[in-house]
């Protein structure tokens, strides 16, 4: 490691500081690949195209896991894939309430892809804090775990237990109220920009006006911190390792935007999903218990395992069971 420059010889949050540097250029390389060649032009994204960007960020997500296992070893990387598996699941509500959101705000397909991408860059920012700080906290006082496994059973119960309209929860949202209420906005949506400069009708020269796009954004930046909470939680309640806890949060994100482009007219249907993540929360909380009590840490292969036949069941009923749905429904 001679030929690193010296900051990068220390560590972060007990990982090598190379290697924070390197998951962030690996990042950052595959935003401007998905900008600058997937997407160097506004256009309504199709399934097909939907459908091969998520199989390369899966399969990106699956190699930098295999890379963890080989440099970490194998409990890091079980635990990174188990962590990825339950934050893409997670990512289903996420999912609707994009797709809400973006109905609310009457933003037009093309210009959808555009949002998400800077969306990216503040989740990134956003994560980052929370589990630098959720971190310091655990190091700090490590009964926070029971804290963290507690809400999470407390999640898992109560998204068992209810259903919140989100559409009427827009209509509703202290965060659209406020935006509307402090912003100058115009909802004219004839580019991709998220200001514009209008005419002021008192004084009559150019002001800046938010568009729609920007209140979409900075509303899904806010929704997106609003579901951390149950997501980071879950994650810390896996493993501790800070670097693997950021790295699976944020291949998850990076693979939520084309999977709502491949899923948001579908994901509705998948109505046995939510009540899989519920047990699968319930799971991941009662281990912090199970091993704060035993002092023994359940292995992160059962773990995995478990967490995939769950949300494999959940899915495979969901298929099968739709068309009595439908007949339901149709009643």
């Amino acid at each position: 490691m001679a030929f690193l420059p010296e900051f990068l010889l220390g560590t972060f949050l007990g990982t090598p500081t190379w290697f924070w540097v390197a998951f962030l250029v690996l990042v950052a390389l595959i935003l401007v690949f998905d900008l600058g060649v997937f997407n160097r032009k506004n256009h309504e994204i199709g399934y097909r195209q939907s459908l091969t960007m998520s199989g390369i960020y899966v399969s990106l997500a699956l190699l930098f896991g295999a890379w963890v296992w080989l440099a970490r070893g194998r409990e890091a990387g079980l635990d990174f894939y188990t962590a990825y598996v339950i934050e893409y699941s997670l990512s289903m509500d996420n999912i609707f309430m994009m797709s809400v959101i973006f109905a609310y705000f009457k933003i037009p397909r093309q210009y959808q892809h555009r949002v998400l991408f800077w969306g990216v860059l503040g989740v990134v920012l956003l994560r980052g804090a929370m589990i630098t700080a959720g971190t310091a906290l655990i190091h700090e006082f490590d009964w926070i775990l029971l804290i963290f496994g507690a809400f999470l059973v407390y999640s898992g119960i109560k998204m068992l237990m209810t259903a919140e309209d989100e559409a009427e929860t827009m209509e509703n949202s202290r965060i659209v109220r406020f935006l509307e209420k402090n912003l100058r906005i115009t909802r004219i949506i004839d580019s991709q920009a998220f200001f514009k400069l209008i005419n002021s009708p008192k004084s009559g020269k150019p002001v800046r006006y938010a568009t729609p796009l920007f209140l979409a954004l900075i509303t899904i930046e806010l929704v997106d911190v609003i579901f951390a909470v149950d997501s980071i939680p879950a994650v810390f309640a896996i493993t501790i390792d800070s670097f693997v806890v950021f790295t699976s949060n944020i291949f998850a994100v990076l693979g939520l935007r084309t999977l709502y482009f491949l899923l948001a007219a579908m994901v509705s249907q998948f109505r046995y999903l939510s009540p899989a993540v519920s047990i699968v929360l319930v799971f991941i909380g009662g281990k912090v218990f199970y091993s704060y009590i035993f002092d023994a840490k359940v292995d992160s292969l059962l773990s995995l395992c478990i967490t995939l036949a769950v949300l494999g069941t959940g899915m495979i009923l969901s298929v099968v069971r739709k068309d009595g749905k439908r007949e339901e429904d149709a009643k």
